[in-house]
């Protein structure tokens, strides 16, 4: 069983020494645009005798009684707020990833056959949206299997890459490399670029995830008040690293975003915004995970290292 220890920290990765990289078609900033999809899958006091606290308000603590109000704003994203993110995504014809809940899909079959129909990418978000950090072993293996279980049923498909809610347990990385199938691991918020790793032996592919450009910061501070600041936020971040690529190669960058909360007209009115400037930069271009995923494994050997 794994502990702690066996799990070292890396503070040094690539250091000033980065890869060169430069992406199909000569672009120079890859753009990871990831649709969290999780309603229906939180923590309700139907399933759970406990509420979610990351509804429209994250609040503190909740009352012992069904919050209402917080399952109602979970069902605006999977009601209403997916598909005005779908329409945006259809209308600019871009390709994202879906960080999807097993449940989640499951309890909303028109979102599986839109991700098919378009192509989009899954990124394996757990059975359920719930806290992996103190689950017991063997529970959250149990809930592995039967989640791509699920996933294959519901979309003939299974996840290459997976990300965990908000922090994984000290046994997730081993329990994906046991279980196997996987391209990518996505849990790590702690580089620019992909990266390899060896656990215990097995080398695995790190695409990074980040919560920097993400849409919970609507709900936190600091974070955004309105629908500019993400859409700067992001514009500057793009800007930044064209300019940078110029210099050491070609780079990676994701942006988070949730049904029930970018799914808001106001806010979509900001996604809108930033997935205009990606397409305005010739040198900029939307990627799939998967798809840096399979570009970093099949050549990341000839990428020189400049610094």
């Amino acid at each position: 069983m794994p502990t702690d220890h066996q799990q070292p920290r890396d503070f040094v990765g690539y250091g000033p020494r980065l890869p060169f990289v430069t992406w199909p078609g000569g672009v120079k900033l890859a753009v990871n645009l990831v649709l969290n999809y999780e309603e229906g899958s939180e923590y309700s006091w139907l399933e759970d005798g406990r509420n979610d606290n990351w509804g429209e308000y994250n609040l503190a603590s909740s009352p012992p009684v069904r919050d209402l109000g917080t399952e109602t704003h979970f069902e605006y994203g999977s009601r209403a707020g997916v598909w005005r993110l779908a329409r945006l995504f259809d209308r600019y014809d871009i390709p994202v990833t879906i960080s999807a809940c097993a449940i989640a899909l499951e309890r909303n079959p028109a979102v599986v056959e839109w991700m098919n129909a378009r192509g989009h990418d899954l990124l394996g978000h757990g059975l359920r949206w719930i806290d992996y950090t103190t689950m017991e072993r063997s529970e959250e293996e149990r809930q592995l299997h039967e989640a791509i279980a699920l996933y294959e049923r519901l979309m003939g498909r299974r996840p290459l890459g997976w990300n965990c809610r908000s922090f994984p347990s000290v046994n997730t990385r081993d329990l994906l490399v046991r279980e196997g199938g996987f391209l990518y691991h996505s849990d790590p918020c702690n580089d620019d670029l992909p990266y390899f790793l060896d656990h215990q032996g097995t080398e695995i592919l790190v695409v990074p995830y980040s919560k920097a450009l993400n849409d919970s910061r609507y709900l936190v501070a600091p974070g955004y008040s309105n629908p500019r600041d993400f859409a700067e936020d992001c514009r500057s971040a793009i800007d930044y690293m064209l300019d940078e690529a110029d210099e050491t190669g070609g780079r990676m960058l994701t942006i988070g975003i949730h049904a029930r909360w970018m799914g808001q007209p106001n806010r979509a009115s900001g996604l809108r915004e930033v997935i205009e400037h990606v397409k305005s930069k010739p040198a900029a271009a939307f990627m799939r995970r998967e798809d840096i995923a399979r570009f970093w494994l099949e050549n990341h050997a000839r990428f020189e290292q400049h610094g």
